[in-house]
């Protein structure tokens, strides 16, 4: 079948099978960034964004992005980068691997949410699987991260406020 979906910005017209997952098909493209993990939809590794909201890759058809907005990592450089920074600075990224959908739910959470608080902050991240760090320096990567721009974020107090 012909499927046609926008990636990173680019249109694609490619054929596919009816079973092709779009994990497979993003790998196919030269999104390397997009990782296969445990293939169940547990570990997050396989994370993009399809009009703007992050989804499992290894859960969805190609099929059902037809016309659709595909976003890897690839196509989200300049905020990956910040992102990454802070993440390495707090030794949260280790050997890396679990990285690229990590920074996908780190970058949507941004965009969605609005001052979020810690237990918002995990319950949005728990579905990222990582093996050789602990979640506190990714935590604490995220809430510095959201707060670079001196924005009151993550629960914190706004003194202009009287709290």
């Amino acid at each position: 079948m012909t499927l046609e979906f926008q990636l990173n910005g680019k249109m694609v017209r490619t054929e596919i099978q009816a079973d092709t997952l779009l994990l497979d098909l993003v790998r196919s493209l030269g999104c390397f960034s997009v990782k296969r993990g445990c293939g169940t939809a547990n570990c997050g590794l396989c994370t993009v964004m399809v009009e703007g909201k992050p989804v499992l890759s290894c859960s969805v058809l190609a099929a059902r992005v037809q016309g659709k907005n595909v976003t890897t990592l690839e196509g989200l450089q300049e905020e990956a980068e910040e992102a990454g920074r802070f993440l390495a600075q707090e030794g949260g990224e280790q050997c890396g691997y679990c990285s690229p959908g990590f920074l996908m739910n780190v970058i949507a959470m941004e965009r969605e949410l609005v001052n979020p608080g810690e237990e918002e902050i995990k319950e949005y991240l728990a579905g990222n699987l990582c093996r050789c760090s602990g979640y506190m320096s990714q935590l604490r990567a995220v809430e510095k991260y959201l707060n670079r721009k001196g924005e009151r974020r993550c629960g914190q107090e706004d003194a202009s406020m009287g709290r």
